[in-house]
């Protein structure tokens, strides 16, 4: 089972909603805001659910790989980044 299964998407939907409207109040589904240097797009919840299944499941495995002292790649790494700040979240990393 994907670390993504475990979670309740519905949930950390909610939460995003909640973290995007306290940074960009009235801010309408589909429009851009400037967040954190890069245009980012307020998601609807179709949209939502696979960046943060993506987002749990490279996180997941990054953790994993630190526990198992592998050397992790700079790419990973960037796209973590990158779809923290899609989902207005503190990067992991």
């Amino acid at each position: 089972m994907a670390a993504s299964d475990q979670v309740d998407v519905a949930k950390e939907y909610r939460e995003y909603l909640a973290r995007f409207d306290a940074e960009y109040a009235g801010s309408d589904f589909g429009v851009f805001v400037k967040h954190r240097g890069r245009l980012v797009k307020k998601m609807r919840a179709d949209e939502f659910e696979p960046i943060y299944r993506e987002f749990a499941d490279i996180a997941k495995s990054y953790f994993d790989s630190l526990d198992r002292g592998d050397t992790i790649n700079d790419v990973v790494v960037k796209l973590l980044r990158e779809r923290a700040i899609e989902l207005l979240l503190a990067s992991p990393v």
